[in-house]
């Protein structure tokens, strides 16, 4: 299973939409362990484009801070389950947290003023 992380400066940034990067975690579900960790540059900001570029990139999850309903509903859309409200942590460390059961997604939508 693959885990995105929206990143910025090594944690959680909390502007999905909007983030420097992606870290991509790679989960062997069987052992509950984190065989891998890659980051990369999030594409340039575009309407609706992520969900996709996730998708292609065979994501599974999401784990993300605040996230605007239409967001939302083009991961749910994509069939990338998500988990939001997390804190501002490092990927590594929510995805631990994840594993072990310990973070659950709340439901949080994106405070600020731009335009989803």
């Amino acid at each position: 299973m693959i885990v995105a992380v929206p990143t910025k400066e090594e944690r959680l940034d909390q502007h999905f939409g909007h983030c420097a990067a992606f870290s991509f975690l790679t989960v062997d579900s069987a052992q509950g362990t984190i065989v891998n960790e890659e980051l990369q540059p999030a594409p340039e900001h575009e309407h609706g484009l992520l969900p996709r570029w996730l998708k292609e990139r065979h994501v599974a999850l999401v784990i993300t801070g605040g996230l605007g309903a239409h967001a939302r509903a083009l991961l749910e859309k994509q069939q990338i389950e998500i988990v939001s409200g997390a804190p501002s942590d490092r990927p590594r460390e929510l995805v631990r947290r994840y594993l072990a059961g310990e973070l659950a997604s709340v439901e949080k939508s994106c405070a600020c003023n731009c335009k989803h």
